[in-house]
């Protein structure tokens, strides 16, 4: 069947690529340029990730054809991006790209160019049950991005492939070689492509006012003086300002808490003060894989990509969930997405409120 692959210039979509052709499909590479405002090489890597796109698609024996997402991004991720900091929140676009721009704008490209199926090199798997998609976490425990995914919706799931969510990423990067990709060694991107790696206060600074205001122990003691409560995240320790030595023990400082209604930070000592460890959380707009709410109960849960699954219990509220923990979870944060698994099936999820 004729599939168009979603390629990067990076080498687990270059693979899958290759795998897909290797089957005897109908392959079509196609590139996402999905950000313009200050897209230059020192922080955004664009133009080589076509370079090496291209390079890929060459070798492969694909034709590779670019598209520009940019407007799309910026209505529908970019400007959500931030009203959540505005908010004080701290959003993951990642998860709102997946869903808006990779698996909606790139999926309606690609059904107009007669493409039956879609593919992109994610580590995730789709499973069909009782005429259901489900969205299972890719076999690289390591690398596993069913978290990023679990927006996803039935009739997307229906029209996806990914080809590496059954290998680790060191076949892959084998599967490169032998094959002689030219980017079998390129490393991992990291964050998103209108941040790079520049400093991120500094990126937020073009775009947010500052609206400096009072920072706090949750006793009252007025410790300085921060820049603007968007500029913090909860849990966060580098750059907030106050020195380990304040307030005695010389341990490190974390942001613990924004209150918005008055501006004021509240920052605290340790990284395990009670204040960043929370058993329950709140959160709305919530997204099901197949469709509908699973059944309250135990399951499992993640409240940010890079951590361990917690034990959990799923609550279903009017228009909101409530997640109950067996142990504290550490700098839960208001805007990251609370995802629940139910074993290696990705359920869904939603936006952690509080």
């Amino acid at each position: 069947m004729k599939v168009v692959v979603g390629m990067s210039g990076g080498v687990d979509s270059s693979v899958a690529a290759l795998l897909l052709k290797r089957e005897g499909h109908e392959v079509v590479g196609l590139f996402m340029k999905n950000w313009e405002d200050d897209d230059d090489d020192e922080y955004c890597s664009t133009r080589q990730d076509l370079v090496d796109a291209a390079a890929a698609a060459d070798v492969i024996g694909i034709d590779l054809e670019a598209v520009n997402f940019s407007a799309e991004y910026k209505d529908r991720v970019f400007a959500e991006f931030l009203r959540e900091y505005s908010a004080g929140r701290t959003p993951n676009p990642d998860v709102l790209c997946n869903a808006e721009i990779k698996f909606k704008a790139f999926l309606d490209h690609a059904m107009r160019l007669g493409a039956e199926k879609i593919a992109t090199g994610h580590y995730a798997r789709v499973a069909k049950k009782d005429e259901r998609h489900e969205l299972l976490r890719g076999k690289d425990a390591g690398k596993d991005q069913s978290y990023f995914l679990h927006r996803l919706n039935q009739g997307q799931l229906s029209r996806v492939i990914f080809p590496v969510g059954h290998l680790k990423k060191s076949e892959v990067r084998r599967i490169a070689l032998e094959a002689g990709l030219p980017n079998h060694a390129k490393k991992d991107s990291t964050g998103i492509c209108f941040i790079g790696e520049r400093p991120f206060r500094e990126f937020l600074n073009r775009y947010l006012a500052r609206t400096p205001g009072p920072m706090r122990t949750p006793e009252g003691k007025t410790l300085g003086e921060h820049i603007g409560l968007a500029f913090y995240t909860i849990g966060q320790r580098k750059g907030i300002g106050v020195g380990g030595t304040s307030g005695g023990a010389g341990a490190p400082w974390y942001v613990a808490e924004k209150r918005l209604d008055t501006n004021e930070l509240i920052v605290v000592q340790g990284h395990d003060h009670p204040l960043l460890l929370k058993k329950t959380l709140e959160a709305e707009d919530p997204s099901w894989v197949s469709g509908r709410p699973p059944d309250q109960g135990p399951y499992s849960a993640k409240t940010r990509y890079r951590q361990a699954d917690a034990s959990c219990v799923l609550k279903l509220l009017d228009s909101e969930i409530k997640v109950d923990f067996a142990t504290p979870q550490w700098a839960v944060t208001p805007g990251q997405s609370v995802v629940l698994y139910d074993g290696e099936v990705c359920l869904g999820g939603g936006v952690i409120t509080k």
